[in-house]
């Protein structure tokens, strides 16, 4: 989610990985989730959904509902989550024979840098456990889902035995969906295109898996402008491709319409971008990141704590102010 200065050299860590040969469509998916399904699932439970059915008379509401709470959304997973909550949504989308993008979002350490959405599971055991049962929970249903937004730029402020456990998380996780969850596309978050280099990105996508699934995201719950984030995620293909492969890859545009000024928590004057669509340069733009949902408590939310809905911040990406 952050914007920070580009890595210089790729962790030591990684170095004792050993490159893994990828695969240019991932091996997870016996099928397309997009061409399996007619169209991507509207959350009715989503936050700005429940906002404007809490406050129908609220002069907003009607611009909320049109231009946010209507398109669809990501639904994030995290502490708390059960199986069961996955296998309900996932199911519901598919009795509409509609495609579900789900976020796993509880690796431990969480947030490292950041620290605004700082959790995750207590344990590598826990959070393989945890995974596993997300996996499953999706089955052989159409899905996308994103892994673990951060985890993969986030190893500044991490230790190289932290980042050796997030490594072995990652890569479980990444062999847990191509094994159970044979009709999703799964996306490894790779940062944004003001964070991590490509060629470092490259090395920490190889080192936790990518070769196991569709590909990677980039710009999950930043502001990089979508023509700003292909470019990144092509530089990050043609590093993946120097170690023998390529990935496929999606773009969060749920706040992109402005591009970046540079700033992650809660900046003015961004904007919604575009709406949720498959194709083009990317496998699908989606919105990732719920718009009106707040970074943190910083910028020009600084008492909304992260995740958290604020009309006032939905209204301002609505209007570009």
């Amino acid at each position: 989610m952050r914007a920070k200065p580009l890595l210089t050299t790729v962790i030591a860590a990684l170095l004792a990985v050993p490159a893994v040969l990828l695969t240019g469509a991932g091996t997870a998916s016996a099928a397309d989730p997009i061409t399996l399904t007619s169209g991507f699932y509207v959350n009715p439970g989503s936050s700005p959904a429940a906002w404007v059915a809490a406050h129908p008379g609220d002069s907003r509401a009607a611009a909320i509902n049109t231009n946010i709470a209507a398109r669809p959304i990501a639904r994030w997973f995290g502490t708390g989550s059960t199986g069961d909550q996955v296998a309900s949504y996932v199911g519901a989308a598919n009795s509409h024979d509609l495609l579900p993008v789900l976020v796993a979002y509880n690796i431990p350490g969480r947030d490292a840098c950041g620290g605004q959405s700082a959790g995750g599971a207590g344990s590598v055991t826990a959070y393989k456990a945890w995974i596993s049962t997300f996996a499953a929970a999706v089955a052989d249903r159409p899905a996308i889902v994103v892994i673990e937004p951060d985890a993969l730029g986030d190893f500044d402020c991490m230790t190289s035995a932290q980042i050796a456990d997030r490594l072995d998380m990652l890569g479980y996780a990444t062999r847990m969906f191509q094994q159970k969850a044979p009709n999703t596309w799964a996306y490894l978050d790779a940062g944004n295109a003001g964070w991590t280099a490509p060629d470092s990105m490259a090395a920490n996508l190889n080192a936790a898996g990518v070769h196991n699934v569709r590909g990677f995201a980039v710009n999950v719950s930043n502001y990089y402008s979508t023509s700003a984030s292909e470019s990144y995620a092509g530089a990050v293909n043609s590093a993946l491709a120097s170690r023998g492969g390529s990935a496929h890859f999606v773009v969060d545009t749920s706040r992109n319409g402005n591009g970046s000024n540079g700033v992650w928590c809660n900046p003015a004057g961004r904007k919604l971008g575009t709406p949720p669509r498959s194709g083009g340069g990317a496998d699908a733009l989606l919105w990732v990141k719920t718009p009106g949902n707040s970074d943190g408590q910083c910028g020009i939310a600084p008492t909304v704590p992260a995740g958290t809905f604020s009309p006032d911040l939905a209204t301002r990406l609505i209007n570009g102010t």
